[in-house]
């Protein structure tokens, strides 16, 4: 690159930075203002990967808002909360570098990846990510820019919803695409090992499966220096592979709302997030709750309720593509993913939020299910297994 072009791009990241924070400020200021918001209106959604995930295999974590006939509610506008809302919601103000990878790992292939992320990104006034400008590439697990896996309307509405998560987070930040040749854990885990490979900062993962089995499989998800997000799941209370990795940060879920509180935001544990005790993994040396004696899920949390549900634009059937609105802690993954991408320091697998916890937004009230009232299912002041340490308060816990 030359000097020139560095130059330009430095001031166009300034320039983007000053714009969404001022866009945000606002936003955050409007909220503040108005009165306490009403629970939103129940929807309809369904998962776009149906389970259970069979045995060795994972299930992707998305749901998308349908209609009364059960299928995506497609419109020509977007709908849900948009990056300005969760930026301003979660406190960001950067917004990234392009020599900051973001790597998003899925299954099966999304021939209009590029294209679908261009519209969702030029919609909201984010830089184009492209190809041709080096921002955005899209690999097979094996790390081959072609021979990419047969097309899965399911796992391509997830790797939509990742990819616009990520760039609403960190829009400067450079993505990485890779596509397993199917959902079987050895795919997911060799599509996970590609991107540590090719020089991913973060690797966002919005799937999972049972825990039996899955120990060959979970140093495929440690690699020091590289933060590895995880959905915990869409099912509520109990515990998933690779969430329960000692090596990464869970995210679990929220129901996020306007209010009148200063922040302009409120939150509460979303009842569809996993959480819980490993049976498997041991409970690594940052994680200090005294009613698991294992790894505890989750770390953190961000929004993930369908009736809360964001803006994405993707594929609303196999041969077209239409704005839609998602839940699950399918939006988490990628949304924490962006943020390390912001922040973009060292990582230390998932102990950074725990360092900082004051740099979290508590979630002190919801649960998940039913664990005889403990934290594990119940969200409590400090931490709790639904939404584990918080939700973003700035960049600084990642």
């Amino acid at each position: 690159m030359d000097i020139k072009t560095a130059v330009t791009r430095r001031i166009c990241g300034l320039m983007l930075g000053t714009l969404l924070a001022i866009a945000a400020t606002a936003q955050q200021q409007g909220a503040a203002d108005a009165t306490p918001a009403a629970a939103h209106a129940p929807v309809r959604h369904a998962r776009v990967c149906p389970g259970p995930a069979s045995a060795g295999s994972a299930r992707c974590h998305a749901h998308v808002v349908v209609d009364d006939s059960g299928q995506p509610l497609a419109t020509s506008s977007p709908s849900g909360y948009t990056p300005s809302d969760l930026r301003s919601a979660y406190n960001i103000t950067g917004t990234g570098t392009s020599s900051t990878i973001i790597a998003i790992v899925d299954a099966f292939g999304y021939p209009n990846a590029e294209s679908d992320l261009a519209v969702y990104r030029a919609q909201f006034g984010l830089p184009p990510c492209t190809t041709a400008n080096g921002c955005f590439k899209k690999v097979n697990q094996s790390g081959v820019q072609g021979n990419y896996p047969r097309t899965d309307t399911g796992w391509s509405q997830e790797t939509a919803l990742d990819l616009d998560m990520a760039s609403a987070m960190c829009p400067g930040c450079s993505i990485l695409l890779v596509e397993a040749k199917t959902n079987s854990f050895l795919n997911l885990a060799l599509a996970v090992n590609m991107a540590a490979s090719m020089g991913a900062h973060v690797i966002s993962n919005s799937y999972g499966g049972g825990e039996s089995g899955s120990s060959s499989y979970e140093p495929y998800y440690t690699y020091a220096g590289i933060a590895v997000t995880v959905s915990t799941g869409d099912s509520g209370y109990g515990v998933e592979f690779p969430a329960s990795s000692p090596h990464v940060t869970a995210v679990g879920g929220t129901s996020l709302v306007r209010s009148s509180s200063t922040r302009g935001w409120s939150e509460t544990a979303w009842s569809g997030a996993g959480s819980g005790c490993s049976s498997v993994y041991p409970k690594p040396s940052w994680q200090n709750d005294a009613g698991c004696s294992r790894r505890t899920l989750a770390d953190v949390s961000a929004i993930a309720d369908p009736n809360t549900g964001v803006a994405v634009y993707g594929p609303a059937t196999r041969k077209s593509s239409a704005w839609l609105v998602f839940g699950g802690t399918s939006v988490g993954a990628p949304l924490i993913g962006g943020i390390y991408g912001v922040n973009g320091g060292q990582v230390s697998y998932g102990s950074d939020p725990y360092g900082h916890t004051s740099a979290l937004f508590d979630v002190t009230a919801g649960s998940n299910g039913n664990c005889g009232g403990s934290y594990l299912c119940t969200a409590v002041t400090g931490y709790d297994g639904p939404t584990g340490l918080g939700t973003p308060n700035g960049a600084t816990a990642f």
